[in-house]
C-alpha cells in the first residue's frame, strides 16, 4: 500500500496515535470515518479474545460505512503491536493480525521483521515508531515500510530530537512513508510537518479529550486545563523517559521535583498512593496547550482540516 493510495482515502494527513488505556474501537472507527487513520494498541484489549472481538468490530463497522456511503472517504485503520520478546501475547496477537488483516500495523520496540512477514503477506503496511536515527535505520534494515519519528515533546515515551533535525536527517537516507510525532495539535502544524518532509502527522494528546476517548473525565479535564509547563519528562514511572502531566503526579501524592530515578518503580514502597503509570499518572505531550475543549473526533478533525487548508492556501503548499 503506497502513501498516495492511502491519502486518497483520507480527508487529512493525520494518524491518530495509539494511546495506552485510551484508544478503543469506537475511537478508531470515528477517526476513520472522519477521514484520518485510527489506531489502537493491541494490549488495550486485555485478552486475546477481546482483541479478536475488537478487530472484527472495526472491520465490520468500517465495511458497513463504506457500503452505506460509497462516496465517503473512509481512512484505513491500524493496530500497534509490541514486537519485543517481553510481550507475552506476541504469537497470539500476531495470529490475530494475520486473521483480521489491519491495513496498517505499527511496531514498537524490538525486531519488526516477524510482523513484516505476516503483514506483507496480505498486502498491509508496517510502520515502526522510533526515537532516534539509529533505531530508524535498524527498523528499515528489518523490513519496515515506513517510520514514525517520535520527536521531542511527544506524549508518552518520546525521544529528545528536535523534529526539524530528525526529519531532515532521516530524509537524507529514506524517501518512504514518514509520520512525525511531537506537539502537533493544530492544522497549521500538520501543514508544517508536510513542509518539513513528513507524509503524516501523528497526533495523540489532542484526541484524549474527545467524547469517544477512553480517558476518564478527570484526565480529559486536566488535558483541557494544562499547558506545556504542566508536562514533565521523566523515567520514574516506567523506567523509560516519558512525558507526563504534572497535575496527575501531584494528585497521586508525589512530588514532581523529587521523583525516584530507579527503573522498575514500586509505588507501594514509595508512598501510600495506589498510583500506577499510565492509569493514575497520565501521559501527554508538550502541545497539550492546544487542546482547550471537549469535542467529538469528527469535530476535532473538522477544525484541524479547516486550519490545515487555510495554512496551505496562505503558503501555497501542494
Amino acid at each position: 500500500m503506497q502513501v498516495t493510495e492511502i491519502k486518497k482515502r483520507m480527508e487529512l494527513p493525520v494518524i491518530m496515535a495509539p494511546m495506552f488505556l485510551i484508544s478503543n474501537p469506537t475511537m478508531v472507527v470515528s477517526a476513520c470515518e472522519a477521514g484520518i487513520i485510527g489506531t489502537f494498541p493491541a494490549l488495550n484489549a486485555r485478552t486475546t479474545e477481546i482483541l479478536d472481538s475488537w478487530m472484527a468490530e472495526i472491520n465490520e463497522r468500517l465495511a458497513e460505512k463504506t457500503e452505506s456511503d460509497p462516496n465517503a472517504k473512509v481512512a484505513p485503520w491500524g493496530v500497534n503491536f509490541i514486537s519485543h520478546s517481553s510481550n507475552k501475547r506476541f504469537l497470539e496477537d500476531l495470529e490475530l493480525i494475520e486473521k483480521h488483516q489491519p491495513p496498517i500495523v505499527i511496531t514498537s520496540l524490538g525486531d519488526p521483521s516477524p510482523v513484516v512477514k505476516v503483514v506483507h503477506a496480505y498486502g498491509g503496511l508496517v510502520l515502526s515508531d522510533v526515537i532516534d536515527v539509529k533505531f530508524a535505520k535498524k527498523a528499515l534494515e528489518k523490513g519496515s515500510d515506513g517510520l514514525i519519528l517520535v520527536a521531542s515533546g511527544a506524549g508518552g515515551h518520546a525521544g529528545t530530537l528536535n523534529p526539524f533535525a530528525f526529519v531532515d536527517e532521516v530524509r537524507s537516507f529514506f524517501d518512504g512513508p514518514l509520520a512525525l510525532a511531537g506537539t502537533i495539535t493544530k492544522g497549521e502544524q500538520i501543514a508544517a510537518a508536510e513542509l518539513l518532509g513528513a507524509d503524516f502527522s501523528y497526533i495523540g494528546t489532542h484526541f484524549i479529550a474527545t467524547k469517544e476517548s477512553g480517558a476518564s473525565e478527570a484526565y480529559q479535564d486536566t488535558i483541557i486545563r494544562s499547558a506545556a509547563a504542566d508536562i514533565i519528562y521523566t523515567p520514574a514511572f516506567s523506567g523509560i523517559p516519558a512525558n507526563y502531566l504534572i497535575p496527575s503526579i501531584v494528585k497521586a501524592g508525589l512530588d514532581p521535583e523529587n521523583l525516584p530515578k530507579k527503573a522498575g518503580l514500586d509505588f507501594k514502597k514509595l508512598s501510600d498512593s495506589s498510583a500506577k503509570a499510565w492509569k493514575d499518572i497520565w501521559g501527554a505531550g508538550q502541545g497539550v496547550g492546544g487542546t482547550m475543549k471537549s469535542q467529538s473526533v469528527q469535530d476535532a478533525v473538522n477544525e484541524l482540516k479547516t486550519a490545515y487548508n487555510r495554512a496551505k492556501n496562505i503558503h501555497q503548499l501542494t
